[in-house]
């Protein structure tokens, strides 16, 4: 995470000495980090080479993390580099080793029913957003009850800029580690899925059997 750190900093320096006077530095920063991670994602969706589709959800993951790094959301980067670049990598590539190396061209009749499930679900999580209430309103139930005392006694007893920060690595400090907790049960858990599967032998898959 120093490495994430280090590497946003000295292109804030750079978009600083740039020549538009109009754009605060870490705007720009964010910004560029949102660019390459369209980029990336475009990247993926056009690739067909399982290993090459791994290592750019790694460096999705990465961009992701220096992208809440640019945004003092440290700890939700330390999760994303961890969890994202890290473990979700490392399994991949374990079920890839058990697989393929390309991916297997799909019938295009047989993607209108996952489309169609997509499009009902987005539909069904944009319906739900018309209860939430506005953005930034005071009235909502978050900025009511304890949101009020996090925003308030932050600053005192925490002495850090991100108020997420405070909470999560804080006050929520113990629900966190819970989350921590169950995290790596699930990566041990498909880690020895995976290597189960590699020990009763005949798991992998070439690709000259497609």
């Amino acid at each position: 995470m120093m490495l994430l750190a280090e590497a946003v900093a000295p292109a804030s320096e750079l978009l600083a000495e740039s020549e538009f006077p109009g754009l605060s530095a870490a705007f720009a920063v964010e910004i560029f980090i949102l660019a390459m991670l369209a980029a990336t994602a475009f990247a993926m969706i056009r690739m067909r080479q399982l290993f090459g589709v791994a290592m750019l959800s790694g460096i999705y993951s990465l961009l992701s993390a220096a992208f809440f790094v640019a945004l003092d959301a440290v700890d939700v980067a330390f999760t994303e580099a961890a969890v994202g670049a890290g473990v979700s990598t490392v399994l991949v590539l374990s079920g890839i080793a058990l697989t393929a190396k390309r991916e297997l061209p799909v019938d295009r009749e047989r993607t209108f029913l996952p489309l169609a499930i997509v499009l009902v679900v987005g539909a069904a999580l944009v319906y739900a957003t018309i209860d939430m209430p506005a953005f930034g309103d005071p009235n909502a139930p978050a900025n009511v009850y304890v949101g009020a005392q996090y925003i308030e006694r932050t600053p005192e007893d925490i002495e850090v800029p991100n108020i997420v920060t405070a909470v999560l690595a804080s006050y929520r400090g113990f629900d966190t580690l819970g989350e921590t907790v169950v995290v790596f049960t699930a990566g041990l858990a498909c880690l020895l899925l995976l290597g189960a599967g590699s020990i009763r032998g005949g798991g992998r898959h070439d690709d000259e059997e497609h």
